[in-house]
């Protein structure tokens, strides 16, 4: 999961706002509408962080990390309690 942000101007909020009304209410294709509307804000994010459930270490991992910290991004694992994660 990423998390990430923008700033929308009120014009970009309001137009989003009541497309994303429109789509609630909608009986018919609402799932696309929904998705329409959620695409007019997610784009031009920027990204604050991510978080991952999964109690294994995945193919890749290890060079991802690496890759983030090259590229000066903060990075912290906090794992459980086996070894092997």
């Amino acid at each position: 999961l990423v998390v990430a942000k923008r700033r929308l101007t009120q014009t970009e909020y309001d137009l989003f706002a009541a497309s994303w009304s429109r789509a609630e209410i909608s009986i018919a294709d609402r799932e696309m509408l929904l998705a329409e509307a959620a695409a007019m804000v997610e784009s031009n994010l920027c990204i604050v962080g991510a978080t991952a459930i999964e109690d294994k270490l995945q193919d890749g991992v290890p060079e991802t990390i690496a890759d983030l910290l090259s590229a000066g991004i903060k990075l912290w694992v906090l794992t459980g309690d086996k070894v092997e994660t």
